[in-house]
């Protein structure tokens, strides 16, 4: 099961911690400040506030509202 690679919007977390110097927990803290909102508006909030990739920014959201919605998701 180690050869299993990560994927859906937990596979950018690794790049995002790297580009923009902060852990996936304080982005997805963030976006939770903002709840509720739209998705397209927290992507945009980061985008603007933050300088964040669309990319980027969409999967820290995606993550974040799916894990709202099924709190046994917790482990980026």
């Amino acid at each position: 099961m180690a050869d299993q690679r990560i994927k859906g919007p937990a596979s950018y977390f690794p790049s995002i911690e790297k580009t923009y110097g902060r852990p996936i927990a304080e982005w997805q803290a963030l976006v939770r400040e903002r709840l509720p909102a739209k998705h397209m508006d927290l992507v945009a909030m980061l985008k603007s506030d933050h300088g964040m990739g669309h990319g980027h920014a969409n999967a820290i959201v995606a993550y974040t509202l799916a894990e709202q919605s099924d709190p046994e998701r917790r482990d980026p």
